[in-house]
């Protein structure tokens, strides 16, 4: 099918869908008053406003032994933020944060729903609760448009831990513009104790631009009908849960994290690199499996999984569909502090051998060399000082950090007479890769570079321009636009002549 035939379809479907929704919003209120008999059993209980928190963090556990009629109040805001370093996207959220606010109730619970639709939102909403025993989760009841107000109840009859979204067609570019989040609900008796809970969401996301291309980036309707994410994120970002931002924790402890996995499209592997799971409900459900290293959480699921912190150092979280944990941004930290214990581990891991730049406790250099970038007052310090933070990601577990490389392995960038000679050559061996034999300051080395075309253009620049005016180089910059010249052009098919 032509994307211009698709994309009428899928209007078309859309307009149906969200006129049943109407519809049935139109007849909801239309029903007298006196048919809304209120339950007597209902009617007694105690009356409680829920506590909602934005991620990472949880509510408190509800701690009671009866249940109550709990009011929840969401609201529905469209809201322009960060998805990475110098890239903005339009979320669409439930209570201002990606994923929405965790929602915490307890099993026999009634629960009266208000969702809120911000007076700013372009778009109508609704709720689709996983929790809810009841045709479309509550969706039908939920169908509110911008300023205003729906509410519904549902009995709490389950115990797990369950995905809400939003389920106005269309639903899949609803999901996909962060509109998702996790309800728990408690058991009678209460979860065990623990002493620290987190909450981590995975998300799929599309953009017109190509990964960290920087900018306003708008969704992409065809990459998400093609399964073919431009990021795969925690928390709605990029960097959401690495540098200043990571979990923390101390040795010692028991570790509950609630984990979903919002979708709209990929099964998340969800693994943290250092740790095993002691416990994992998996699916969000009551059967408990043990020792478990790696879990699968379906689009549209979620898992609970314990594990204690016996030793300190940063442990990462990624999908371990390893490419979307390095490629397209699905990893996060706990960093745990305390005493080491060489029996169980001999010592700290550098961060940087998995994180990546995210290893930096922020990329905020890399923003100011995108905004000075579009206002066209980019300087050389500007991108020098962008281009190492991402160096020390990007290239130093290879390179070194000081540039000097590996003798016989990988040649050094310090001094280089490789790199001072041609500035484009040098661009073009980081965007297309090199193979073959190379001369570095009078020696040969025989080694593969892969090409790094996953670098946009500034990038490649900035971290050129650092390397250049680093290590007793000549010093020189290079330009975005010469980047862009050198990636339209076919790759050389070996290394280039010194």
């Amino acid at each position: 099918m032509k994307p211009q035939v698709k994309r009428r379809a899928l209007s078309v479907v859309a307009a149906m869908l969200t006129g049943i929704f109407m519809a049935g919003s139109a007849l909801a209120a239309d029903i007298p008053a006196k048919a809304a008999v209120k339950d007597s059993a209902s009617a007694k209980l105690p009356v409680i406003h829920a506590q909602l928190t934005s991620p990472p963090f949880v509510p408190p556990a509800t701690n009671r032994k009866s249940p109550a009629k709990v009011i929840v109040e969401l609201e529905v805001i469209e809201k322009e933020m960060a998805i990475s370093e110098g890239v903005k996207y339009m979320f669409w959220t439930f209570g201002g944060s990606v994923p929405g606010s965790f929602i915490r109730v307890r099993q026999g619970d009634t629960v009266e729903f208000h969702l809120k639709n911000h007076p700013s939102s372009k778009m109508p909403h609704n709720i689709d609760l996983h929790g809810v025993t009841g045709p479309g989760g509550g969706a039908a009841s939920s169908f509110t448009a911008p300023g205003h107000e729906s509410q519904f109840s549902f009995k709490a009859l389950n115990e797990g831990l369950y995905v809400y979204h939003c389920a106005t067609a269309p639903v899949g570019m609803h999901v996909a513009n962060g509109m998702y989040g996790l309800i728990l609900v408690e058991p009678p008796e209460g979860l065990p104790k623990v002493d620290r809970e987190y909450y981590v969401m995975q998300g799929d996301f599309y953009t017109t631009g190509k990964y960290r291309e920087k900018g306003l980036q708008p969704f992409d309707m065809e990459k998400a009908i093609d399964e073919k994410p431009t990021y795969v994120l925690f928390n709605g970002a990029e960097g959401a849960l690495t540098g200043e931002k990571a979990l923390a924790a101390k040795t010692g402890e028991k570790i509950r994290l609630f984990v979903g996995n919002g979708g709209p499209n990929l099964v998340s592997s969800f693994h943290v690199i250092g740790a095993i799971f002691d416990k994992v409900r998996f699916e969000g459900g009551t059967n408990i499996q043990k020792n478990v290293q790696t879990t699968l959480i379906p689009a549209g699921g979620a898992a609970i999984v314990e594990y204690d912190t016996k030793v300190p150092g940063s442990y990462v979280l990624v999908d371990h569909s390893i490419f979307r944990a390095f490629n397209k941004g699905a990893l996060a930290v706990m960093k745990v502090d305390g005493a080491e214990r060489k029996e169980i581990y001999s010592g700290k891991e550098l961060d940087s051998v998995y994180l990546g730049d995210r290893a930096q406790a922020n990329l905020n250099a890399v923003t100011v060399a995108t905004n000075s970038a579009e206002k066209g007052t980019l300087t050389l310090q500007d991108q020098i000082n962008a281009g190492a933070q991402l160096y020390a990601g990007t290239c130093s577990v290879c390179h070194q950090g000081n540039g000097a490389g590996l003798p016989g392995v990988f040649p050094p960038l310090a001094g280089s007479d490789y790199l001072n000679a041609d500035h484009n050559r040098a661009v073009r061996a980081v965007l297309h890769g090199l193979n073959g034999k190379v001369t570095v300051n009078g020696k040969e080395y025989n080694s593969v570079m892969p090409g790094m075309s996953q670098l946009n253009d500034d990038e490649v620049a900035n971290i050129l321009t650092y390397v250049l005016n680093s290590w007793d180089n000549k010093g020189g910059k290079v330009s975005a636009d010469q980047v862009k010249t050198a990636r339209s052009k076919a790759p050389a098919t070996k290394a280039e002549a010194h």
